[in-house]
């Protein structure tokens, strides 16, 4: 069983690979079912789906933990560690539904994932792999949403029961997006010291999350690969020699056509 739990968390293969694009997909309707539930009343079927959604993320702790080679180290990883809250969340909500949003976290590991389980798939018809090759993108992406989902969770339990204009998770994410874009319409606003804290943050993270993938996208694919000689790590990606040192470079796998 542990051997069949290895391979589908930390193997490589074609079923592992969609294994954890499953497992991306749960994580998003995770969060929009926390998005969505903000606007209903409690109520018997909802409490069922919370504690199902607690069910499965618990399910998924055990089954990830039992899968690592290094069990302890698992065990105080920042995504179990998230995923611990998650669960509380559902199960016994005294974190409020922002724990949820915790659950998040996990799809910086997961991209990272699917990006190894690229490179071992070989370039197709001369072609780097797509995830390999949009890898930093894809990152940068989960990052700016990791944060704002976070900050939108934030910003909600912080806000909802002194403020009216925070009356839900929607308009917790519209503040949150106006903040970070420094669009800044001023109809919801943090009062007090704490929310001005708060909104500082955002402003300052979502800047600095946006020029990353900024960068990132208009930036030209290259390889990662770490010259012998020099330790240049970025090459492009038809690169025969070093630009840095001169060196004949051996970029695995990574040859086109043209």
């Amino acid at each position: 069983m542990f051997a069949i739990l290895r391979e589908l968390y930390e193997g490589k293969s074609g079923k592992a690979r969609r294994f954890h694009l499953g497992l991306l997909i749960f994580d998003a309707i995770t969060v929009v079912f926390i998005v969505v539930t903000s606007f209903v009343e409690s109520g018997p079927w909802l409490r069922l789906a919370n504690t199902t959604f607690g069910l499965l993320i618990a399910l998924d702790l055990v089954a990830r933990i039992l899968a690592s080679r290094r069990r302890l180290r698992e065990m105080v990883s920042l995504s179990t560690l998230a995923d611990v809250v998650a669960i509380g969340s559902f199960l016994a909500p005294v974190t409020g539904g922002a724990g949820g949003f915790l659950r998040v976290l996990r799809t910086l590991r997961l991209i990272h994932t699917l990006g190894a389980t690229d490179k071992t798939r070989g370039p197709r018809g001369g072609q780097p792999g797509v995830l390999r090759q949009n890898e930093e993108a894809l990152v940068a992406v989960a990052n700016l949403l990791v944060f704002v989902f976070i900050m939108t969770g934030i910003v909600y339990e912080t806000q909802h029961r002194t403020n009216p204009d925070i009356g839900n998770y929607a308009d917790a994410l519209y503040f949150t997006v106006t903040a970070l874009t420094t669009t800044g319409f001023g109809d919801i606003t943090l009062p007090g010291t704490v929310g001005r804290m708060l909104t500082v943050v955002v402003m300052i993270c979502g800047v600095t999350l946006f020029l990353r993938l900024a960068q990132v996208m208009f930036r030209p694919y290259k390889v990662s690969f770490s010259c012998p000689a020099c330790g240049l790590l970025r090459h492009e990606h038809d690169a025969v020699h070093c630009k840095a040192c001169g060196l004949m470079l051996a970029i695995p796998d990574e040859g086109v056509d043209g």
